[in-house]
């Protein structure tokens, strides 16, 4: 049987003032770690505080998760900006959760990016390089969360912290990067745990029909799903009676 250890992360803190999105305590209780919305996308001081200390109370790790200045489309929309806004949008982000979950005993594990700036970053090496060397010197150490990807390559090669990580309940292109929905939809928690588990083996099925490699160490399930809940019991108990050992990478990412 394989005993491989795979991470479950799941986006957070999503909600904005007084409109929630998603169930984050109900999902913490079957993901081992999360990426909470910083503010941009999507995200307010008191959300992002409540996102902190649920998960530091389910003994879930606490990344950041940053993304376009985006209210309005949520973050799934391409944004026009040079490389150097980027760096800057993430580390404005990151700094202002880090200050948050400092004065609640939380300290970051990770930086995985969010939306439509997740795929630009995966999509350009030279900026993926940049947003990793900028965030050791926010935080000695502190991981880039994302698809292992020719950007994902040149971050390791660069001697930069990086996990490895997609996911299951999002389809994929030729390129091994997700295909970023608008409006997320329910979907079958079966079909999703079936996903997981291929890429916990270390493959996927892209759109095409194609199998391409997919080493990941953390499997995503987004929290703005309607029941992304329900998906997360579902993967996390397949991933389980499959032989995985589920825990936090992003709590070793040097392991």
């Amino acid at each position: 049987m394989n005993t491989r250890s795979i991470d479950i992360n799941a986006d957070a803190g999503e909600g904005f003032g007084r409109w929630t999105l998603g169930d984050d305590a109900a999902l913490f209780k079957f993901v081992t770690t999360t990426n909470i919305a910083c503010g941009y996308h999507a995200g307010d001081p008191v959300t992002m505080r409540v996102a902190v200390t649920q998960a530091r109370d389910a003994g879930v790790a606490v990344g950041a998760h940053p993304g376009y200045p985006d209210l309005l489309g949520f973050g799934r929309r391409a944004l026009p900006a040079t490389d150097s806004d980027v760096v800057d949008y993430i580390i404005y982000q990151v700094g202002a959760l880090q200050a948050l979950a400092a004065s609640e005993s939380v300290a970051l594990t990770h930086v995985k990016p969010h939306g439509s700036l997740m795929g630009r970053i995966c999509r350009s090496p030279e900026l993926a390089v940049a947003i990793a060397t900028q965030l050791q010197a926010v935080m000695a150490g502190l991981p880039l969360m994302f698809a292992p990807t020719a950007a994902f390559d040149a971050v390791r090669r660069a001697g930069l912290p990086a996990i490895p990580e997609n996911a299951a309940d999002l389809d994929f292109d030729d390129d091994g990067i997700n295909i970023v929905e608008p409006r997320p939809e329910s979907k079958d928690p079966e079909q999703v745990s079936d996903r997981a588990v291929e890429m916990a083996r270390g493959s996927v099925t892209t759109v095409s029909g194609s199998t391409i490699a997919m080493p990941v160490r953390s499997i995503c399930i987004h929290g703005d799903r309607p029941n992304a809940v329900a998906i997360a019991a579902a993967v996390r108990q397949r991933l389980e009676r499959s032989g995985f050992v589920v825990h936090s990478h992003a709590r070793t990412e040097a392991d």
